[in-house]
């Protein structure tokens, strides 16, 4: 996907931001936060189609992590709208400060020791690139759900889809706009045969390899 000339004119304002400010340094680190947690901290990515099960799937996968002690936080698509993101729509550019903004956010929540999971459908591949390269290699975890477009119009909880096709919303993922299949995703999830419980133990499986790599 390329940005047009709205998006690379927001770019260029937010690149003049930065060379006009210094970062202050913190004297407690990430690990000295994560440390009084006794966790690795960590960003898992749910992308997938509007109804593919990605916020079902968070919130299960938040309430096990918070049974075992762990200290989560969900950024939920959706939720994020209503405050943070509720200045903007959903044209391309908009999509792409949607998820601009969700992941700097997620960042801070690593950075503060936490593990973090954003269920946001994220549908262009180069901007899921962008999210993973603020994270370390053992600080990320991209999840697809992979649900087929025709079992998620079947779903519809929200009446989205009904609306979309009959063009009262516009730029509706799946419909009249692209979702881009991830290619390395780290956590594939083929929610037509895999439970609840064993697509949150398929995530949690590789959580735990990210834990063995941080010992």
């Amino acid at each position: 996907m390329i940005l047009n000339f709205s998006g690379m004119a927001h770019y260029k304002f937010i690149m003049q931001n930065i060379n006009n400010t210094t970062w202050f340094p913190s004297s407690i680190s990430k690990l000295d936060r994560a440390s009084i947690k006794s966790q690795s901290p960590i960003c898992i990515w749910l992308t997938g189609l509007s109804g593919s099960g990605k916020s079902t799937i968070a919130n299960a996968l938040e309430l096990t992590m918070h049974k075992s002690g762990l200290h989560t936080y969900i950024l939920d698509g959706d939720n994020i709208r209503h405050g943070l993101n509720s200045n903007l729509g959903f044209s391309d550019v908009d999509r792409i400060e949607n998820i601009r903004r969700i992941s700097e956010a997620a960042k801070i929540m690593v950075e503060a020791g936490l593990v973090v999971i954003v269920p946001v459908i994220s549908p262009f591949r180069e901007q899921r690139k962008i999210v993973r390269k603020l994270f370390s290699a053992n600080e990320f975890i991209e999840v697809f759900v992979d649900t087929p477009l025709t079992e998620c119009i079947r779903r519809d909880a929200k009446g989205l889809y009904a609306k979309a096709l009959r063009k009262e919303i516009q730029n509706f993922t799946g419909i009249d706009s692209n979702y881009e299949q991830p290619e390395c995703a780290e956590v594939h999830l083929d929610t037509m045969s895999d439970t609840l419980d064993c697509c949150i133990g398929k995530i949690l499986d590789r959580y735990e390899i990210i834990i063995q790599a941080n010992q």
